[in-house]
């Protein structure tokens, strides 16, 4: 993970941190879009991306997707992790965020949120720990807090869990 601050100051945001969202399409997804002869979309998710939201679901650490994209893939695969708070096709992701944050009573403070593109930089500049994937746009890089290693659809999402849960584990 590539950033300006300090491990320590790293993992102090990390810690705090109650809410993960997610983009899809370049985050948990390698921003290829897959299509047949009827003109049906797919996309390929990493397992390791997976284990990590799984992970995180069971230490108590919510999980959104919030996105543009309105696929039924999308969808199935947030299923498949158990994820609860799922928007897609969202023009407002930040109105989208502020609103379930308002819900679940959270500041935008104790949210983590991992973009990679300019309808993303709204939610970058304004949760606690923003964060992009190595191949994001330029707007997205200058607006993160960190940039992953790995690729979107490579791991950068489990990477940036196991960062959290890393975090948790050694704040006790």
């Amino acid at each position: 993970m590539k950033t300006p601050f300090s491990k320590r100051e790293l993992l102090r945001r990390c810690s705090k941190i109650k809410l993960v969202s997610l983009d899809t399409d370049g985050v948990l997804t390698d921003g290829g879009i897959y299509l047949d002869d009827a003109g049906n979309q797919q996309r390929k998710f990493n397992v390791k991306d997976g284990m990590g939201i799984r992970l995180l679901l069971e230490a108590g650490i919510e999980v959104t997707i919030i996105t543009a994209s309105s696929t039924n893939s999308i969808k199935y695969r947030a299923e498949m992790l158990n994820i609860k708070y799922v928007y897609l096709g969202v023009e407002d992701k930040l109105a989208c965020l502020e609103s379930l944050c308002k819900d679940l009573g959270l500041d935008m403070s104790e949210v983590a949120h991992v973009g990679d593109d300019l309808n993303d930089v709204p939610l970058l500049e304004s949760v606690g720990l923003p964060l992009t994937v190595k191949d994001a746009t330029e707007a997205a890089i200058k607006a993160s807090y960190l940039v992953t290693e790995m690729a979107g659809g490579e791991g950068a999402v489990r990477e940036v869990c196991d960062m959290i849960l890393y975090s948790k584990s050694n704040e006790k």
